[in-house]
């Protein structure tokens, strides 16, 4: 056997959802960058879902299903107001309410592939919902009930701050959406379908997604990027604060990735509307800021920035508080799931590979009078 660390190079499934040849990602086919400037979100689910862009009343019956579904129900609201508020993470209190939901969802067992879209529908149409009620009541305030006539993006956007969004918050917001929704067989993905192809119901793979997501070295990483950038303050202190930080060889989050070597192709997009909304909110130095992180730490290690990067200071300029920008990448990345679960229940195969045994060799049992 040959061992390979973290699986990197090696093949572990086949996939028609996405692809990534040539630092190129694809949906179905679909380049990203023509997605993220013509698509809308709930286009991407339906084409992940269903593998073809949808047809006009396909997609709107798509959206009257996600957004007749987006509702909680009570038990699971009340939960929120038992967490301990002051401690727990947005990203444990989600993976904990999507395990509830389970409870509460009479096809939460059945494993035919009717019952199983179904509750693919209300997963993505739920747990906007959750992250934006969980985001009010930790403080103090009352949940804003869905309103079905708004879009996905526009909808979340809403129910976190019961205000009408801006028209460009929306377009950031669907953007990063669209540019978060799947990514191959990423680390969140791949537990999913370990955990699916034991025949555990959708309920058990995306709560497990949501652990694997939970993780600075995958879903946290713009949580970080924010963080240093609220760490440094202004640009005038970006030299210093970087080149100190090469010269540790301590970790910069938000760039490079196992996957692509010439840049990721996600990141030019939020790029771009970091620099829009940033304009917006009169907060110019976040954009600033990196910008100049980027020609650094890029010109000193080759390393372009991630789709993590840019998105921090996205969502920051939306007014979203920090800790859930992994939440947020949970609401996009949950129809990629989704639509790699719904593949592997079609072909099923147990997932269970080899590892290479490095302990000591062959020994005996020694009663415990004889042990040293």
């Amino acid at each position: 056997m040959t061992v390979t660390r973290g699986l990197e190079g090696v093949v572990a499934a086949t996939s028609s959802v996405s692809s990534i040849i040539n630092d190129t990602l694809t949906y179905v086919g679909y380049n990203i960058d023509d997605l993220t400037e013509n698509a809308s979100f709930e286009e991407v689910i339906y084409l992940l879902w269903h593998r073809k862009l949808p047809t006009a009343p396909q997609l709107d019956q798509l959206k009257q299903q996600l957004s007749s579904s987006a509702q909680l129900p009570h038990e699971v609201l009340d939960g929120f107001k038992t967490y301990p508020i002051d401690r727990v993470h947005p990203m444990a209190a989600l993976r904990t309410a999507v395990s509830q939901l389970a409870l509460y969802d009479s096809e939460a067992d059945k494993m035919d592939p009717e019952a199983n879209y179904h509750k693919a529908i209300r997963l993505q149409a739920q747990i906007p919902t959750i992250v934006a009620a969980f985001a009010r009541i930790r403080k103090g305030l009352e949940p804003v009930p869905p309103r079905e006539e708004l879009s996905f993006a526009a909808n979340f956007l809403y129910m976190l701050s019961g205000k009408e969004p801006d028209p460009i918050a929306i377009e950031a917001m669907d953007k990063a959406l669209i540019l978060h929704a799947d990514h191959e067989l990423n680390a969140s993905t791949f537990t999913a379908r370990v955990c699916v192809a034991t025949l555990s119901d959708i309920y058990s793979g995306i709560t497990a997604a949501i652990g694997a997501l939970k993780g600075p070295l995958h879903g946290g990483a713009n949580e970080a990027v924010m963080k240093m950038l609220m760490e440094i303050g202004t640009p005038n202190n970006v030299e210093t604060y970087i080149r100190e930080k090469l010269i540790k060889k301590e970790k910069i989050m938000g760039f490079g990735h196992r996957v692509y070597k010439n840049g990721d192709p996600r990141a030019k997009h939020l790029k771009e509307m970091s620099l829009k909304l940033t304009t917006l909110t009169g907060q110019p130095q976040y954009y600033d800021m990196s910008i100049k992180i980027e020609k650094i730490v890029t010109g000193e290690k080759k390393l372009p920035p991630n789709v993590d990067f840019y998105s921090a200071s996205v969502y920051h300029s939306l007014g979203i508080d920090h800790d859930l920008f992994t939440p947020i990448f949970a609401i996009s990345r949950v129809s990629g799931w989704l639509a790699h679960i719904l593949e592997q229940y079609e072909n099923n195969r147990l997932i269970r590979p080899r590892a290479e045994y490095t302990g000591p060799g062959m020994q005996e049992y020694v009663s415990i009078e004889r042990r040293a």
